[in-house]
């Protein structure tokens, strides 16, 4: 890696096109990478839709249940950086390899820990362990494979498998409850984790044997320059602080979903089913929207309007009594706040430029990760009946706030060789 970065400007079409090309290779390693970031998603979540079942099945409290999906986020946030210099110096593969091998192996214990809580916690503590290994490569991937027309898309589809694993972690713990103990379904998901990290450590690849751009664009500086150079720039700021809050809602919400609807009425299934299509929208917007954003060049507007158009459907989602309201907007809500997601890294990646994408990308997941006090915040604002009416109010006005600093970020100019 170069210490300066340089940019290389072509006025040559034909020298250009001999300097970089892309390679239908790019996405066997983008499959890979997003099946292990589907499978720790399902670790993660897995818990949280049978949450009062799970609370009685190992003899503890909801919050210590909650605190299973809150321990992905604390262990986030001391890793984050030591991480994200390792995929810069090392390489996404060699990297992103020991978080899948840590997660596939502590999976599995998890599953074999029984009805023992502490095993279960130190289990679970390996799986976080092994979470910003592949979450801070993000980005990372996309930069070394994909060109810059295709690279918010290729974060997208990372997002889609992030919100497909989340998804299935809240469908599947209630539909396998009468078939299996909860230690049963914990071992299957941890083999699926364990076979994805195979499929990952033989199947991806470092990087092609031609660039995917023009060499002004994937030269990057080292890890400690650019993050310097990172926290100079004044929209970066701005988005981390979206991100604190954007993901924040979402994983408050993902922590609490059943919590949240239980004093209206509804069972852990329906929970299930509120999570499910809460993801499924999620996967829909980060399919859809990032390629326009792609297409014409501009981030900073559909983040906006994904942050925007979010409020309705948390509007919902806080007062809704019928089944078929609160489907709707969780569903709404999750389509707009997460196409937001890949287009803002994307962004990120650009407005720091020459900062590496491994450590934008860490910085952005670590800010979204400390969100975890939002996630105690909303337990700790319940209403005497249980409601999270107080907490999910606060969420709109954080939303809000977000809002009025996504007004003041600017698009990226773009430069000459991403003319060429």
């Amino acid at each position: 890696m170069a210490s300066e970065p340089t940019l290389a400007v072509y006025e040559d079409n034909d020298m250009t096109e001999k300097t970089f090309r892309l390679y239908p290779y790019r996405w066997v390693v983008l499959g890979v990478f997003m099946l292990i970031n589907l499978t720790i998603q399902i670790l993660w979540i897995s818990y949280a839709p049978i949450t009062g079942l799970a609370a009685s099945y190992y003899g503890v409290t909801d919050l210590q249940i909650g605190f299973l999906a809150m321990l992905f986020m604390i262990a986030f946030i001391p890793l984050s950086i030591p991480v994200s210099w390792a995929i810069d110096t090392w390489g996404f593969r060699l990297t992103v390899s020991i978080g899948a091998v840590m997660m596939g192996v502590f999976g599995v214990l998890r599953g074999l820990a029984g009805t023992d809580y502490t095993l279960v916690v130190i289990s679970t503590v390996g799986i976080a362990v092994a979470q910003p290994f592949l979450l801070n490569a993000w980005t990372k991937v996309p930069a070394q494979w994909f060109s810059i027309e295709e690279r918010a898309t290729a974060v997208g589809l990372v997002t889609l498998a992030n919100l497909v694993g989340t998804a299935l972690g809240m469908l599947l713990p209630p539909m396998l409850i009468g078939k299996m103990t909860i230690p049963q379904s914990q071992l299957l998901y941890g083999a699926i984790a364990a076979f994805s990290a195979i499929l990952f450590v033989i199947l991806a690849r470092e990087k092609p044997a031609t660039p995917p751009c023009p060499e002004g664009m994937e030269v990057r500086a080292l890890m400690l320059d650019g993050l310097k150079h990172a926290l100079k720039v004044k929209e970066f700021w701005y988005y981390l602080v979206v991100a604190f809050i954007g993901l924040g809602i979402f994983n408050g919400v993902t922590t609490w979903v059943e919590n949240i609807i239980r004093p209206r009425g509804f069972t852990p299934s329906d929970a299930g089913t509120l999570g499910a299509l809460m993801l499924a929208g999620g996967v829909l917007g980060a399919v859809i929207i990032p390629p326009f954003s792609d297409k014409q060049q501009k981030r900073q507007k559909y983040i906006f309007f994904g942050f925007l158009m979010a409020i309705p459907g948390l509007i919902g989602l806080t007062f809704a009594q019928s089944a078929w309201l609160l489907y709707a907007s969780a569903f709404s809500m999750g389509f707009f706040l997460v196409s937001a997601n890949p287009i803002g890294m994307q962004y990120c990646a650009e407005i720091t430029n020459p900062t590496p994408e491994g450590t934008s990308n860490g910085l952005i997941q670590l800010f979204g990760q400390a969100s975890v006090v939002f996630v105690y915040v909303m337990e700790a604002l319940q209403a005497e009946n249980g409601a999270f009416t107080p907490a999910l109010l606060l969420a709109v006005g954080l939303i809000l706030v977000s809002l009025l600093l996504i007004s003041q970020m600017k698009d990226p100019e773009k430069k000459i060789s991403e003319r060429v």
